[in-house]
């Protein structure tokens, strides 16, 4: 039996030494580090009704988006999350969020969140967003498995992974609390070598 290679462990200390790259996609939209002026961004987010359905995402006031995106960049600096704004071509103004959380360096592997406002919808953003988050998690991260998790009655989140390239793997039961209660999750997943 030929046992495959072991991919090499993602070092501490990688990410934090990054500095965050601004990511270019289609259209002229790009990702980028969240800044203290996208803090009406995140109220906007916080009021859409789709996006708080499926998201845990309340903030009432500018005082608390901005304490957010303060802990935004706190986290990527400790090595948990690296998270995005997605930015508009005309005015570079955030009209959505992607990125990863619960990174695992050691364990190769982090889980994709994301929303968008309904002005950034209908253009396939999403899709390449996730793309693009993708390769750079494989290529200049070093992960070897991404989630994409969302709710079984969220199909839109359901499109996106699947054009997005990831794998349908399964229902987890019960595994997500959103406001109108559990919900049962779809896990997508991507591995390194499937881009």
């Amino acid at each position: 039996m030929i046992t495959p290679p072991v991919p090499p462990v993602v070092p501490a200390g990688r990410l934090a030494a990054m500095e965050q790259p601004v990511l270019a996609l289609p259209g002229g939209l790009e990702l980028r580090p969240w800044r203290i002026s996208d803090a009406d961004a995140l109220v906007a987010a916080s009021r859409e009704p789709a996006i708080r359905q499926w998201n845990r995402l309340v903030v009432t006031s500018r005082a608390q988006a901005r304490e957010r995106i303060g802990r935004m960049h706190e986290r990527w600096r400790e090595e948990q999350s690296a998270i995005w704004a997605v930015a508009g071509p005309a005015d570079g103004r955030a009209v959505g969020l992607i990125g990863w959380g619960d990174i695992d360096l050691a364990g190769g592997s982090a889980e994709i969140v994301y929303w968008i406002l309904p002005e950034g919808r209908g253009r396939g953003a999403m899709v390449d967003a996730t793309r693009s988050v993708s390769r750079w998690a494989f290529d200049d991260l070093g992960l070897h498995r991404l989630r994409l998790c969302h709710a079984v009655a969220n199909p839109a989140s359901c499109r996106v992974a699947q054009k997005a390239g990831f794998s349908l793997e399964g229902t987890m039961r019960s595994a997500l609390l959103h406001e109108d209660g559990w919900h049962d999750e779809h896990l997508h997943a991507l591995v390194h070598g499937d881009l």
